[in-house]
């Protein structure tokens, strides 16, 4: 299962382990240049493998300094060792031994971030996915389990903190001002879960009671310094302990938990078992410095890292092939904990749109497969969005299928099943099809056909008969990944709409498809449905909650959408039919625009935007969702073929322009009633909603008046992050070239130059300015005294805000865009190349665009791929990515 040179590894292969791991013992001596490890592993031969098997370990720039077998020093004619692996000979046949194994790491020289490092005097670890190799040479795999007991040494001026997994069990001083800590985590883990970390770090404490009565000590640790920033995080992160009791029956089992945020992280945060390491964007926040959308953030990914310890910790993978059963599983966990919290519509519409934005273009291209992958040569490439989020709405149409109480039941008995276990997709179905007594076979088609099934409706009603007839089509195209195309199961939830504005009961009769209450069970390729008893012809709404993760094709009227974006009882009905009749008719302009020249979208459609603004009976974080026009990605994404993104922008552009200049008065009059009173901040849901609404109407209105009058004022009164970022980014975006955007550009980096978190919208906001002078500016950029590029925040900041954030710049009709994001993806790889592999997937629907800026991204990227000794991380995305 080891993935060398870049070799393919294949699911079909998996085999166990020919030896098991008991118990891990570590002692680590950190100091300044170096940190020796010494690894003592109790372990044994797996019954039935052959007794001159040796014993393979697997490593990663490696330095084997000693290496001993039941206390004797291993002769080194029995074992070969390099830096990414260690073959021992002469083993024990079947008894049980123990091995210790001596490596010296250099941390600070380790700008991977991967395995030990050391960053701002930190010394910390990272291990998901093959991370553990880079520290000792081990049986590197999330399917060997064992318990860990962890001594940590250093200086105690140096690393006053010594954190490891578990609980602590001894700490105290040492000669020479040294000091150490012991921790024992007493449940089986894999080794991508290990953690430790030592340092100067403040501290915010709480504790907390389970529903069993365990007390839990709870800690964040912060850099010097940010320790109340934390205050936010340490709510949520109590909210979620008791969500997960009272939702799923699962209680913490450690003494405490601890979490400690970093600035030089590559993810966003680490599940490691009782202690979890985060990016510290995802910890620390205040309203002078985070936005809501921060603060929505941080909740999430809290409550996912928490959610993990039984659905990543306690129960893991099997093999690397099986990720998503515990992300995509712990991403629905996350979503309905915040659903839960805030608003069941407003977070399903942005799952949703998030889905639709991330995973639909990575379906529909070169780097599209299945959400349980057959092979891969570079696993770190695999925590993509098709893993996550498509994972996850896979979690959700099984719970949609089996109803509230047989997916509880379900996941009861998989929690029960396989705790402390290394488990499979399969393993997790069965529990389902089990406590449901249903074959759920079909259904698990959806973990191995890589694709985005279309979905066709159509609909005809006889009024003379009652009656409505539905027919219902889905399609699944061999893609990239070149898996099946088999009907799969999708639930379709429904309604139908009457003139009043509620739901219409009739009977249904289909001989193709289950109809069970809101849901229609399609099964097969097509399906006819029959509603009878009808009075009325009712509006269709189709889809409800995004039921499937299917590309819906239903030639709707406008009339109709129009109805429904007014009637639909269903808050995400109102939102789909509106945002799917503004997306298609920007669509439409565009590829007209390409034909013959420019074009508008109608007064009607943009005066529906005008009426939802206006709509008291929505909540606002809602209106401001329904009145967003789509961005210029997604736009692109719907004209599918021969995009040009400079047509999108500019149309874009106008469009926003004449949206502002119809809902003038009704704008302006919702942000003076929506303005908070000065110095009043709260960061609730319901606040948040009110914020977004009144900072959504500011770019239409002022791109309407072509002043950034309104954005300039309210940027000098801006009492919190949101409002003063929704300001900054219409005056940097709208109106470069006016005196007063780049003041208030200034001024934001003076109030805010010592505060990374806060820098990094500074970067991002410039990088992402869809201007003609970008380029240089970014180029510019990256030498700027506050630039490093060996930070990922920083360099998703720049290179990110650019490639993913800013289209009509990435795409420049003369290829410099694509020409600059290669060169410095280049420079990035030798230092990070997990992060540059990461944000070269922004090169992943370079065929849909026009036939000249294909040429030119396909030149910038078979350069890229020429040039020699690029990571297997980078070089996997690129050579997929031109396939």
């Amino acid at each position: 299962m080891r993935a060398e040179n870049g070799q393919i590894i294949k699911l079909e292969d998996y085999l166990p382990a020919d030896f098991v791991i008991h118990q891990v013992d570590m002692t680590f001596d950190l100091r300044d240049g170096h940190a020796d490890v010494l690894t003592r592993l109790v372990m044994q031969r797996r019954e039935g493998v052959a007794a001159e098997a040796p014993l393979e370990l697997d490593g990663d720039e490696l330095s084997l300094t000693s290496l001993a077998l039941n206390g004797t020093p291993v002769s080194p004619q029995n074992y070969t060792v390099a830096p990414d692996s260690l073959k021992i000979d002469d083993l024990p046949a079947q008894d049980q031994f123990t091995l210790e194994i001596g490596t010296r790491l250099h941390p600070e020289q380790n700008t991977k971030l991967m395995g030990l490092y050391r960053s701002n005097g930190i010394w910390c670890t990272q291990c998901e996915a093959q991370g553990f190799r880079r520290i000792t040479y081990f049986l590197d795999r999330p399917d060997v389990l064992a318990t860990y007991k962890v001594r940590l040494e250093a200086d105690k001026a140096a690393a006053p903190v010594l954190l490891a997994n578990g609980n602590p069990v001894a700490s105290g001083d040492l000669p020479n001002g040294r000091h150490f800590a012991e921790w024992i985590d007493p449940h089986l883990k894999p080794s991508y879960l290990f953690a430790i970390v030592g340092g100067r770090l403040d501290v915010l404490k709480d504790s907390l009671t389970t529903i069993s009565g365990r007390h839990v000590e709870l800690a964040i640790y912060t850099e010097p310094g940010l320790a109340e920033r934390a205050t936010y995080a340490m709510d949520a992160l109590k909210r979620s302990m008791w969500w997960d009791e009272r939702r799923f029956g699962r209680e913490y089992d450690l003494d405490v938990f601890n979490i400690v945020a970093i600035s030089d992280f590559n993810m966003g945060a680490m599940e490691n078992k009782g202690l979890n390491v985060f990016n510290h964007k995802y910890v620390l926040l205040d309203s002078e410095t985070a936005t809501d959308a921060d603060y929505a953030g941080v909740e999430t990914v809290i409550a996912h890292e928490y959610f993990h310890n039984w659905t990543g910790n306690r129960i893991t993978c099997r093999d690397w092939f099986q990720l998503c059963l515990k992300e995509g599983l712990t991403v629905y966990r996350d979503q309905e904990f915040s659903s839960d919290e805030r608003s069941r519509p407003v977070k399903r519409i942005s799952c949703v749109h998030t889905l639709k934005a991330n995973q639909f273009p990575e379906d529909q291209g070169p780097l599209q497969h299945p959400v349980r992958p057959t092979t891969y040569r570079e696993i770190n490439n695999f925590y993509t969005a098709t893993v996550y989020d498509k994972g996850s709405e896979l979690v959700r149409m099984l719970a949609t299928i089996l109803g509230e109480d047989k997916f509880r039941a379900g996941m009861d008995l998989y929690f029960e099943r396989h705790d402390g276990d290394a488990a499979t997709i399969e393993d997790f179905i069965a529990c389902f099809a089990q406590t449901a007594n249903m074959d759920l076979s079909q259904f698990a088609l959806w973990y191995n056909q890589a694709g985005t099934p279309r979905l066709t409706v159509s609909q005809s009603y006889d009024a003379k008969a009652g009656t409505l007839t539905l027919n219902l089509q889905q399609q699944l195209d061999k893609g990239a990944a070149g898996t099946g195309t088999l009907p799969m199961h999708i639930p379709v939830r429904f309604g139908l709409v009457g003139a009043n504005g509620q739901d219409i009961a009739a009977e249904a009769a289909s001989d193709d498809a289950r109809v069970s209450g809101d849901t229609i069970h399609l099964t097969t390729a097509s399906a006819t449905i029959v509603f009878t008893g009808l009075n009325q012809r009712p509006l269709l709404s189709i889809l409800r909650d995004f039921s499937a993760p299917v590309q819906l094709q239903y030639e709707e009227s406008e009339a109709d959408r129009l109805a429904l974006a007014r009637l639909d009882p269903d808050a995400y009905g109102r939102w789909r039919a509106l945002t799917d009749l503004v997306g298609d008719s920007l669509a439409d302009a565009a590829r007209q625009w390409a034909k013959s020249g420019p074009q508008t979208v109608s007064d009607t459609v943009l005066g529906a935007i005008v009426e939802a603004a206006d709509d008291t009976s929505l909540e606002p974080a809602l209106r401001a969702q329904m009145c967003s026009l789509p961005g210029e990605t997604e736009i692109a994404r719907l004209v599918a073929e021969d995009v040009n993104p400079e047509i999108i922008h500019t149309l874009r552009l106008q469009t926003l322009a004449r949206l502002g200049m119809l809902g003038g008065e009704t704008f302006r009059s919702l942000r003076a009633e929506l303005a908070e009173p000065a110095g009043e901040f709260s960061a609730s849901a319901a606040s948040a909603g009110r914020r977004a609404l009144r900072n959504c109407l500011l770019a239409p209105l002022s791109a309407a008046a072509g002043r950034p009058d309104d954005a300039a004022k309210q940027y000098a009164q801006a009492t919190n992050m949101s409002d003063r970022m929704a300001a900054l980014t219409v005056l940097v975006h709208q109106f470069p070239q006016e005196l007063v955007s780049q003041d208030a550009l200034t001024d934001f980096y003076n109030r805010f130059e010592s505060d990374p978190l806060v820098l990094d919208k500074w970067f991002a906001l410039q990088a992402a300015s869809p201007n003609a002078d970008t380029l240089e500016r970014v180029e510019a950029l990256l030498h700027h005294e506050k630039f490093k590029l060996a930070n990922p925040n920083r360099a998703r900041a720049v290179i990110g805000g650019l490639a993913g954030a800013n289209p009509s710049v990435f795409h420049r009709a003369d290829g410099a865009g694509y020409r600059w994001v290669c060169g410095v993806l280049l420079q990035l790889d030798s230092l990070n190349p997990q992060t540059a592999a990461r944000m070269a997937t922004a090169f992943r629907s370079w065929r849909s665009m026009n036939p000249a800026l294909r040429q030119q991204a396909e030149a910038a990227l078979r350069q890229l791929a020429a040039s020699e000794n690029l990571s297997r991380d980078l070089r996997d995305i690129v050579e997929r990515t031109l396939k």
